[in-house]
């Protein structure tokens, strides 16, 4: 029997919250009542969330009615869960991609996803920080700053350790116990980093097994949401809930047979007994000494628990120039459209609105500048520029059929073994391929990585397969994460922001 659900609450599962709700030693209300708590006890410092719904504890309250009516709708029923601000909600919170020019923008509708959790009983507690326009607004821009809320710190070392970004709130709060999971977006690591810096699972979904109608863009061919957990479980659970075909998403409209109702049925830790993995050592090549011991002795787990590891491999695209113009030339299309059909009482409808907004307000909009935004305006966004359509071809035969299928093909491989979110993952964006991220361990002895931050912390052992292998990637770390229980939860200052 829970004596003390304060304590309890910390590090709880999805499947705890659902045995106590249905033991009747919980509600829903008293979930999102304890949740609240913590927000108040430690957001205040952290500021990984920039909104809270006024409506949690009225909805919970509706869903331990219909729990007691009806029953529980599924493992999701009553479960608090947080959401990135630029994922839209029809209701009382704002979405803003953490930009004070969207600061009273209220979406008309929920997007896919959004719908997709509350129909699964899901009781969406508030919004997420994140990098502002999910970091495609200043090359200098700190990951998980945002105009409108400010830098949200990492509860592992505030001030110290890397965030990740673009899901950096998601992160955050999922780490330091503020909610049961969160949807965060991934264009290209925006999931697996934040996931990787906080120990946490994260799970970037192929392109097209969740809709993006919804959802502020940067770009269709990368873009998607995807969950962020303590566990591969609770990560499997969310996927689960908001895998689906939407007529408003054409890449959603795939073979049926991806779309898997449980992901759960793939928590199988004696998968690994048969898997064959690849290392692909020129993507270690750069690490520091305390970042490589931690793939090595990944490596030596999964070699103990009966893996073949192939070691090494070499990837065709490895010497491969990468550019950002998919990127680049999508952005300003997708965030046109997606502003065009906001409340017309708003300030920006278009890209140049945006750019003019920040050009007014930029003593609260530009500390970091915006070059990014500057850089995406000079395309026509009508996407027939040569130089666009070139770099996503070189993404999609680069990245895809000559780089992870072709290595996988050639060394009949489930899967390629990286660290965090270097590099596999942004390979596997490019090509629309999934990854999934698990608590591989703490780096005790950081170094100042090329982008600037400190690689002191949590770090995460990350997963890629081809198109669709979500459900072999989840086996593969499953089965490492039951090898391994990395995951230690974060000790929490009680300061506040002020």
């Amino acid at each position: 029997m829970i004596t003390d659900k304060k304590t309890w609450i910390v590090e709880a599962t999805i499947k705890d919250m659902q045995q106590a709700m249905e033991e009747g030693w919980m509600t829903s209300t008293e979930l999102v009542q304890l949740y609240l708590e913590r927000i108040t006890l430690y957001d205040g410092f952290l500021r990984s969330i920039i909104e809270v719904n006024p409506d949690a504890l009225q909805i919970a309250e509706e869903l331990d009615r219909e729990r007691s009516d009806h029953g529980a709708r599924g493992w999701l029923h009553g479960i608090p869960i947080l959401l990135k601000d630029n994922i839209d909600t029809g209701d009382r919170m704002h979405t803003s991609a953490g930009s004070i020019a969207l600061a009273d923008s209220y979406a008309a509708k929920d997007s896919f996803v959004a719908a997709k959790l509350r129909n699964a009983g899901a009781v969406i507690l508030g919004k997420n920080n994140m990098t502002e326009w999910a970091n495609f607004m200043s090359p200098t821009m700190w990951a998980g700053y945002t105009s409108r809320h400010g830098l949200t710190l990492n509860p592992y070392g505030p001030g110290e350790m890397f965030i990740g970004g673009s899901s950096s709130g998601s992160g955050a709060s999922v780490a330091a116990n503020l909610a049961a999971g969160a949807i965060g977006t991934e264009t290209s690591g925006s999931i697996i980093s934040p996931a990787s810096q906080n120990s946490l699972v994260g799970i970037k979904p192929t392109i097209g097994l969740v809709s993006r109608s919804g959802i502020i863009p940067i770009t269709r061919t990368q873009d998607t949401a995807g969950p962020m957990t303590r566990t591969v479980e609770d990560a499997a659970i969310l996927l689960s809930a908001i895998v689906g075909t939407d007529d408003s998403d054409d890449a959603t409209k795939i073979d049926s047979q991806y779309k898997i109702k449980d992901y759960t049925e793939f928590l199988d830790s004696s998968y690994l007994k048969k898997a064959r993995i690849g290392i692909p050592r020129y993507y270690y090549k750069h690490l520091d000494r305390d970042r490589l011991h931690i793939i090595e002795s990944a490596i030596e787990v999964l070699r103990e628990q009966g893996a073949a590891i192939i070691d090494p491999i070499e990837l065709p695209c490895q010497d491969t120039r990468w550019d950002a113009n998919v990127l680049r030339y999508e952005f300003k299309k997708y965030v046109n459209d997606y502003l065009a059909n906001i409340d017309p009482s708003l300030p920006v409808h278009s890209l140049t609105d945006v750019i003019a907004f920040n050009e007014a307000h930029a003593d609260i909009a530009l500390k970091y500048g915006q070059g990014t935004l500057l850089w995406a305006e000079e395309t026509s966004g009508s996407l027939t520029e040569e130089e666009y359509l070139e770099s996503m071809r070189k993404n999609k035969e680069m990245a895809g059929a000559k780089g992870i299928d072709h290595v996988l093909r050639e060394y009949q491989l489930d899967a390629l073994l990286f660290l965090g979110n270097e590099d596999g993952p942004d390979l596997a964006a490019r090509a629309g391929y999934p990854s999934i991220t698990v608590p591989g361990g703490y780096a005790e002895h950081g170094v100042i990585a090329p982008g600037g931050y400190n690689t002191k912390g949590p770090q995460g052992i990350t997963f890629v397969g081809t198109a669709h292998s979500e459900p072999v990637l989840i086996k593969l770390a499953y089965g490492y994460e039951q090898a391994t229980k990395h995951r230690v939860p974060p000790k929490l200052s009680l300061q506040s922001s002020e």
